[in-house]
This record gives C-alpha cells, sequence and structure tokens, in this order.
C-alpha cells in the first residue's frame, strides 16, 4: 500500500473537496434516498400547477394531522394547521414549545413552474384544424415546446360561481394536444435565424380537433364542434373561456432516468423538487421545539407578484396573527426568525460548459446546495446572505450528516435568476437560498439527481430541529 505523504494528508484537511454522495455514504443511505424518491415522483405527477400543488399539499398535510386554519384563530403548541390561500398558495406551521419570541424556522418553496396558458379568448379555426391560443408563463425556451405531447389542466368558473376542474391528457385513454412544428424540408429560413426567434409566442398555438360538426361546409364548423364537445363534457359556452385559468404542461410522467435509475426525468422540478422535502421536513420535525412554517408560494416565475405571490402581505398577517395569539412581539418574531428560500440551482453541464464557473456550480449527485446569493452580474435583484448565517448553517448541515455544496447560477456576464429570498429578507428574516441542482432547468423534462433530493430533505430536518 502506498504511504500517504504530508502534502496529501493536509490536502485533504485544509482544501474544500466537492465529493459526490456515493462517496460520502453507504449502500443503505442511497437504498433510503431511491426510496425517498417514490414519494416525491408521485407528487409530482399529481401536482403539476400550483393549484394542483395546493391540492396535494393539504391531502399530505391532512393525513399528518394538519388543521385548516383562519385568521384570528387560537393556536396552542404542538398544534399542526394549514392556511389555504385562493388555492393557489399553501402555508403550513406548526407551533413549537418554546417562546415564539426565539422565532420561526421558515422554509419557502415555489409551487408553479413554467407553462403555456391558454388567452381568454383562446379557441379559433383555420385551415382545417382548432387551436387554442396560448401566453407562455415565466421563462421558457418556445422551441422547446413544440411538436411534443402536452396536457390541458385547470379551472374554469361559470358566471353562477361553480368552477369546473379541467385535466385532460394524463390518462392513458386521454387525448393529448400538440403545437405543429416547421419540417425540416422547408424550415432553411427558420433554421438560420436565433434560436430564441425561431419560434415567435404567436405561434405556440395547440392543436386541439380536425373534426367539423357535420358535412355542411359551414364557416368554423371545426371550432363549432370543438365547442360542442366542451358543452357536452364541461356544460361550458366560449364566454366562460373569459374565466378560467387553463395552463397547458407537458403530458410526461415522472420516469427513472439511466441505466442506473439514479436520476428523475420530469416537468416542474423547478420548484417542486424543492417543495416536496419541505413538506416532508415539516411533517417529520413536527415535534420540533420551535415553531416551524413552510410556504409553497405561486407567480416566484412571474416575479412573486399579485395575492398568491410571496410579496403579499399574507406572510406578515399570518406572522402577526401567530405572535398575538401566543402573546409575542412580531418585530421580535421577525428579528430572531431564520428562512431557507428552498429553491433550485442550475447543475454544471459539460455539454455546455462555456456559460459555468466549473469551480462554484453545483454538481449532480453532490448534495443540496447552498447558494449565498442569487441575482445577475453584479448580484442586482439578490439576499446576499451573511457570512454569519452561512456558518450557522455550515455547523447544523455538517453535525447531522448533510451532504451539501456550495454553489452560483453561471458565469457572471452570462444572465442570472432571482428567487423569493430577496423578498422575505426584506421583513429583517436571516435568509439564504437552498436546494436541488437540476439539469435543463425550465425545460418541459427536467432531471435531477434522488440523492440530491435526499439530502436537501436532511437538510430541512437539520434545519427545523437545530
Amino acid at each position: 500500500m502506498k504511504e500517504t505523504t504530508k502534502a496529501a494528508e493536509l490536502s485533504e484537511r485544509l482544501f474544500y473537496h466537492k465529493k459526490s454522495v456515493y462517496e460520502h455514504k453507504d449502500d443503505a443511505h442511497i437504498a433510503a434516498a431511491y426510496d425517498y424518491a417514490k414519494g416525491y415522483a408521485a407528487f409530482l405527477d399529481a401536482a403539476k400547477t400550483e393549484r394542483e400543488a395546493v391540492t396535494a399539499g393539504i391531502r399530505l398535510a391532512t393525513a399528518q394531522g394538519f388543521v385548516p386554519y383562519t385568521m384570528g384563530e387560537k393556536v396552542v403548541a404542538g398544534g399542526k394547521y394549514y392556511y389555504n390561500n385562493r388555492g393557489k398558495s399553501l402555508y403550513l406551521f406548526t407551533v413549537g414549545t418554546e417562546s415564539m419570541e426565539n422565532g420561526i424556522r421558515i422554509s419557502a418553496a415555489h409551487i408553479d413552474s413554467p407553462r403555456l396558458d391558454l388567452k381568454q379568448c383562446p379557441l379559433y379555426e383555420e385551415a382545417g384544424m382548432s387551436f387554442f391560443k396560448t401566453h407562455y408563463y415565466g421563462g421558457i425556451r418556445k422551441y422547446q415546446w413544440v411538436a411534443t405531447p402536452l396536457s390541458l389542466h385547470g379551472v374554469i368558473v361559470k358566471k353562477d360561481g361553480s368552477v369546473i376542474e379541467v385535466n385532460v391528457g394524463e390518462d392513458d385513454n386521454d387525448p393529448i394536444f400538440y403545437i405543429n412544428d416547421l419540417l425540416p424540408h422547408l424550415g432553411a429560413e427558420s433554421s438560420r435565424k436565433p434560436l430564441g426567434e425561431a419560434i415567435p409566442g404567436e405561434k405556440l398555438n395547440i392543436l386541439v380537433g380536425s373534426r367539423p360538426f357535420d358535412n355542411s361546409g359551414d364557416k368554423d364548423s371545426i371550432k363549432l364542434n370543438t365547442m360542442v364537445l366542451l358543452n357536452e363534457k364541461y356544460g361550458i359556452t366560449e364566454d366562460d373561456f373569459l374565466s378560467a385559468e387553463l395552463s397547458i404542461v407537458p403530458a410526461l410522467k415522472a420516469r427513472d432516468v439511466g441505466f442506473d435509475r439514479s436520476l428523475i426525468g420530469a416537468y416542474g422540478h423547478d420548484d417542486r423538487v424543492c417543495a416536496y422535502p419541505a413538506l416532508s421536513a415539516i411533517f417529520d420535525c413536527a415535534d420540533s421545539k420551535h415553531t416551524l412554517m413552510c410556504v409553497l408560494a405561486d407567480k416566484e416565475e412571474t416575479g412573486s407578484e399579485g395575492n398568491t405571490g410571496m410579496k403579499c402581505d399574507l406572510f406578515l398577517d399570518l406572522i402577526d396573527e401567530l405572535a398575538k395569539a401566543t402573546k409575542a412581539d412580531p418585530a421580535v418574531v421577525r428579528a430572531n426568525s431564520k428562512c431557507l428560500s428552498a429553491d433550485v440551482s442550475a447543475a454544471y453541464d459539460p455539454n455546455f460548459s462555456d456559460v459555468f464557473e466549473k469551480r462554484n456550480t453545483p454538481l449532480l449527485s453532490a448534495g443540496v446546495v447552498l447558494t449565498k446569493f442569487t441575482g445577475s452580474r453584479g448580484k442586482s435583484g439578490t439576499n446576499d446572505a451573511s457570512a454569519e448565517y452561512i456558518g450557522w448553517l455550515r455547523r447544523i448541515m455538517e453535525e447531522d450528516g448533510v451532504v451539501w455544496q456550495a454553489g452560483e447560477l453561471g458565469k457572471v456576464d452570462c444572465g442570472g435568476g432571482g428567487t423569493v429570498a430577496k423578498f422575505l429578507a426584506e421583513h429583517n428574516i436571516e435568509t439564504v437560498d437552498l436546494g436541488v441542482p437540476v439539469i435543463s432547468m425550465h425545460a418541459p423534462c427536467e432531471v435531477i439527481s434522488k440523492v440530491d433530493l435526499y439530502e436537501a430533505y436532511r437538510a430541512f430536518c437539520a434545519f427545523c430541529r437545530a
């Protein structure tokens, strides 16, 4: 056996070594990670929109003994509660045994993902086909959405207030939907266009039919047939689209990727891959002495605006109500609270190495990612977490044996992105981003590592209990 040199010993002790989870953990740990991923895959398949994610989250929470909370309600130590905000964002909290003025442990993920939304007047007919017009939501690469199987999810609210849920394209017996692409034989000119311009947003039209209502040859007979079918199934007329929220998402179930089944390919990893472990952690750590809060927010992909986004004052209202119910000062509660902004990071991809700075980019299967700052270029639009808070998190994760890595989003001048961290930090709450590295972020099918998912769950648990 080769003798270890003094230099090798010092290098091991003094250098920062980013290692794979597979190097750190034994087979039993890896098996637990793969088993944990099964529940996550089921959650993904049930939660392709923020509304469905809230429904799935409430179902899981109810099974864990959580009950609905209303503003002003009395809370008790040991109590487990959830607040459903308009069916599109969800707040869960458990009341700890220690004073709430010691602060709340908050994990905040988002449950919306890039997609295509139907316009308010979507249905039209042209050239022997009927289509839905769409308006894309969030940052997408439009060329990725053409010529791929799609499904329709959402709600239609009629004038009488009745709500009709729509989910078509997920069951094997359902039809799917489709966006036409140009054949390569005629695509020479479009192929010369920049990637971002080859498919304009107004061409992301969803193919929904081609059969006319009858053989009369009347104008808009195909559109009429589509509308007749929708009326028979849902009892709607065309003007009901005016009060509908309908989204087009990939008709894809979460699947293992690779011969070794170590990865998961699915739509919506960003950011449900952080939402699910944050949920799991509050369930499994409900006996923590700390008051815990898990936020599943909407609208992050479009700036966190609106009354279901993280900018909404509801977050502060809930903290104020909890403080009042426990005779605590809400300003003191916020000042002593700690938050993990649970959002994904871009994993290093050797196929696109020119946009990554390898030393500071997270690697797939090297554990959960701690991101000190996000934003773009000169740290614009970021919460830059304090060194003291990072140091505290390092300690608690390492004490619990969590495999983690530091990272940032690509090369400094290549762009960047933001999370909800800065909105939480504005309320005088210590906040940092912690999440799972993703390959092909914002694509219709993204890829994550099962072991990174599991380390995220373990990190949230360590945070809740520390």
